[in-house]
């Protein structure tokens, strides 16, 4: 019995194990060895892998479309030497810019850039060929001499955990050696694109030697607000002398450490100091200075509603076209790319037959205080800054029913 259950469970297993011979195995390595050799050649002799994916190939947006601060560069960046120019005298541009010049006599500003080593060659250069060449005076604010540029070399650390530093060493540097050279002293970025033109207009209603100071709004952590340090920012006069002198110096009105955010600490501080935080829209309502790049706040619904700038801004902002003023002066996150081509759509590229130019009479009158060398506004100019603000405080209430309904 015993010899049958064996005999038995010998044949069972036997039936069931597996068979496995010589010339499987070496089919199976001939195979897989061909198939590798196959794929390797393949993908050598193509351009990219991704021609062969059955799922969309990845790209990367060279615009970097983001709403944050980010170490990581511009895919790719322009040769600027390779960008040529357009000349001032050709038959579209002749004579159009005889009020900027004007103006540019009258409402003096200094543009100091943000920068840092690394950025030199791939973001400074490119504010310096476009938009920087506006400024009556500009300068870019880093830890490393760049005769190139050239820089201010200032005795911080780089790095986002040192931009409260690096802005106090900045406007005290500013103070000492241009306090008498300016009237207006403009902070951007080294990704901030600015219509100089548009700042020199708005502030040309403003006096020099007021404490005001001037961006894009936000409403949390300050009591009177604070202004976006992408979107650029600009102090007068005297708000750098009271920041300089009243504000750094004093731990009870300013942090002193290198820690905090920029922006909010400068806002922190300038309120400390008796610095007004200013309207800066139209007469619409309409903003002028933007964190963001253009398409960002021109297309509705291209930031989500529960996306933090809509419980930062402190004016209620439309959607769509109406967002932004005719008159807009900065945009942030511009890539060196973007700066180009929004240097050539407003300052080159001009519609046959459309008129440019704004009427003289619809511009305030100026005169130059010389002995303070600052910009004085006539009575008539006053009453048209307080009739625009009523029409600002009317357009905001209007926003504001929209938006709630």
């Amino acid at each position: 019995m015993d010899t049958r259950q064996s005999e038995g469970k010998m044949l069972f297993l036997g039936l069931f194990k597996p068979v496995v011979g010589k010339t499987f195995i070496l089919t199976l390595v001939i195979g897989i060895s061909f198939g590798f050799s196959f794929a390797y050649i393949l993908m050598s002799t193509t351009r990219s892998f991704e021609e062969f994916s059955f799922s969309p190939p990845r790209t990367e947006n060279i615009y970097m479309d983001r709403h944050h601060h980010s170490d990581k560069e511009y895919n790719q960046v322009p040769d600027v030497r390779e960008m040529g120019s357009h000349g001032h005298d050709e038959l579209h541009h002749r004579g159009e810019d005889v009020e900027a010049k004007k103006l540019a006599k009258k409402v003096r500003v200094l543009c100091w850039i943000m920068t840092n080593p690394k950025n030199h060659e791939t973001k400074a250069v490119h504010v310096k060929a476009t938009w920087g060449a506006r400024c009556n005076i500009l300068l870019f604010m880093s830890s490393e001499n760049d005769t190139s540029l050239p820089t201010v070399k200032l005795p911080v650390l780089e790095g986002r955990d040192y931009l409260w530093s690096k802005t106090k060493e900045a406007f005290t540097y500013l103070y000492k050696h241009y306090f008498q050279e300016a009237d207006w002293f403009f902070k951007a970025d080294d990704d901030t694109y600015a219509i100089v033109e548009n700042l020199r207009y708005m502030l040309s209603t403003y006096n020099a030697s007021d404490p005001l100071y001037f961006g894009c709004r936000f409403k949390p952590y300050v009591k009177q607000g604070y202004m976006s340090g992408g979107a650029g920012y600009v102090l007068s006069q005297e708000a750098l002398k009271r920041f300089v002198e009243q504000g750094i110096p004093d731990k009870t009105k300013c942090r002193q450490d290198h820690g905090g955010a920029e922006d909010v600490e400068m806002g922190k501080c300038l309120e400390n100091v008796g610095v007004k935080a200013m309207d800066t829209r139209d007469s619409l309502g309409r903003g002028r200075f933007f964190p963001f790049v253009p398409e960002h706040h021109l297309i509705p619904n291209h930031v989500d509603p529960s996306f933090w700038y809509w419980k930062f801004i402190y004016y209620p902002s439309e959607l769509g076209m109406g967002c932004c003023s005719d008159t807009a002066i900065s945009f942030h996150y511009v890539s060196p790319s973007q700066m180009h081509v929004l240097e050539y759509l407003i300052y080159h590229l001009r519609p046959y037959g459309i008129s440019h130019n704004v009427m003289t009479s619809q511009l305030p009158e100026l005169q130059a205080d010389s002995t303070a060398g600052v910009v004085n506004v006539t009575e008539g100019a006053s009453l048209s800054r307080r009739s625009e603000e009523e029409r600002k405080t009317e357009k905001a209430k209007e926003n504001s029913s929209k938006l709630g309904s």
